[in-house]
């Protein structure tokens, strides 16, 4: 064989190739098809994405999305309180299907599971008690903050060395919920909340709390899913986009929010 013959059969050999390739992963996600439930993991007390009313019944921000999202894939949604400190083992799992309760979109979250497009900006912020004299992140050194385990909240704190470094301590409660009480009454000194959370809770509670610092990391919210449902992931996003482009977000984010947070959604 001459040496153009044998550029010409490489070529076709690296074409042909890439051909099988791009076919297996189109395949793959063929061979997947979307589940007859989606079973939602969240933290049944963040208000005002997820949590439970005076009479028992999950409402919120994501309960409503979820749930109009569900009707429009043509699939039933049930939502399952899960610890949301093992909330990627849930995923990885099987136990849940989504991960959706004012879920921020991180790079160390990434490795592990899947996020559909934003669609909500957050951010964190430090709370103080309305009476207490600190006015600044520097105005709490040595002393003690409260936040969530397993929440965006602790890796934005990892972010702010030298401020953690400052604190003599760092207390991590279950929910945001029973942080709130114990900076109430006074068990620790102030609070690092997302800003959908905290926002929301101080509104039912006035003049009690104070904002001391709102430029602790800017976020947005995802839904999580498992790196494998590429197919679940491609038509959540499109349903996303939809509900973005017709205005049922800007409604839902006015509903809760009484303002338009929502990110527009490509």
């Amino acid at each position: 064989m001459n040496i153009k013959k044998m550029i010409a059969v490489g070529a076709m050999t690296a074409a042909a190739a890439a051909m099988l390739v791009g076919c297996g992963g189109q395949e793959k996600q063929a061979e997947q098809k979307l589940p007859d439930k989606i079973v939602i993991g969240l933290d049944d007390n963040f208000p005002p994405m997820g949590f439970r009313d005076d009479n028992g019944e999950l409402v919120g921000f994501d309960i409503d999305l979820a749930k109009e999202a569900g009707k429009r894939l043509g699939i039933p949604v049930e939502f399952k309180p899960i610890d949301w400190d093992s909330k990627e083992a849930a995923l990885k799992s099987k136990q849940v299907d989504m991960l959706w309760n004012g879920l921020t979109i991180t790079e160390d979250r990434g490795k592990q599971i899947a996020f559909s497009k934003p669609y909500l900006n957050n951010a964190q912020i430090l709370v103080v008690r309305a009476d207490s004299p600190i006015t600044d992140r520097a105005g709490l050194a040595g002393k003690t903050i409260g936040t969530q385990e397993g929440s965006s909240s602790v890796e934005a704190l990892d972010k702010q060395a030298d401020f953690k470094n400052s604190l003599q301590d760092v207390k991590k409660y279950g929910d945001f919920v029973a942080a709130f009480m114990d900076l109430e009454v006074g068990r620790i000194d102030g609070l690092l909340v997302d800003s959908v959370v905290g926002r929301y809770y101080m509104s039912k509670k006035p003049g009690k709390f104070k904002v001391i610092d709102d430029k602790m990391g800017d976020e947005q919210y995802g839904v999580g899913m498992r790196q494998e449902d590429t197919l679940l992931q491609e038509k959540l996003n499109g349903v996303l986009k939809d509900m973005s482009a017709d205005g049922t977000m800007t409604k839902l984010s006015q509903k809760w929010f009484n303002e338009d947070i929502t990110i527009k959604v490509q």
